[in-house]
């Protein structure tokens, strides 16, 4: 098992023992676990613990705004440049690195729109849309060591092909607006929280390929 699902007593009983580090990201629980980072090169010597109590409420209009998959910039070789940038100082290959992308990235849902309570999904082009509501978040601890937090959305009416939880991970625990995130959906909530290997990921849609591989080798 990837990562293991904590209670609050555990958390905070953890988050008492280790030095926290930034990670503010938000919302009252529904159930609290252990949640995000799928730790793609956020690599640290301690643990990065999540402090429930820092932990805020956060709406969709965090996210509001149209959205683009960078899996596309990865197959086309525009991310090539991030990859040899990783390794350069990382433990993996250009080459290792862009098939840990590759799984990671891979999505067939190359734009989001989040309006609201609406977010409308676009596979060639079709969109489905769906209303969605608050369902709190949980936190996730990974094989690392390392904790994260998903924001969850339920759907509470919409298309029927749009998928019935959204879980954001982007490295916050209180209301922001974020310059990308990881989204992961699908009809079973606590399915959802094992999966820590795929990672569709947006970045604002106005963006070129060139500038969100300018920003990612910036981080």
């Amino acid at each position: 098992m990837l990562l293991t699902i904590l209670k609050r007593t555990d958390i905070l009983a953890l988050a008492a023992l280790v030095a926290l580090s930034t990670q503010a990201t938000a919302q009252t629980a529904t159930s609290s676990t252990s949640t995000h980072n799928h730790n793609h090169s956020h690599q640290a010597k301690e643990p990065v613990l999540v402090n429930e109590a820092e932990i805020q409420p956060r709406d969709l209009s965090d996210w509001e705004a149209d959205w683009q998959s960078v899996y596309p910039f990865l197959q086309d070789g525009t991310l090539d440049p991030v990859m040899e940038h990783k390794a350069e100082s990382g433990k993996k290959t250009a080459e290792d690195y862009r098939a840990y992308y590759e799984t990671g990235y891979k999505t067939d849902v190359e734009r989001i729109l989040i309006d609201g309570s609406s977010v409308t999904f676009f596979r060639d082009g079709q969109p489905v849309q769906g209303q969605y509501t608050n369902d709190g978040y949980e936190i996730l601890t990974y094989a690392s060591g390392n904790q994260g937090v998903r924001f969850i959305f339920e759907k509470s009416g919409g298309d029927a092909a749009a998928p019935q939880f959204i879980q954001f991970s982007d490295h916050e625990i209180v209301p922001t607006k974020v310059d990308h995130y990881h989204l992961y959906w699908g009809d079973d909530r606590a399915k959802l929280l094992t999966e820590v290997t795929n990672w569709p990921t947006y970045f604002h849609a106005e963006l070129t390929g060139a500038e969100i591989a300018a920003d990612m080798m910036a981080h």
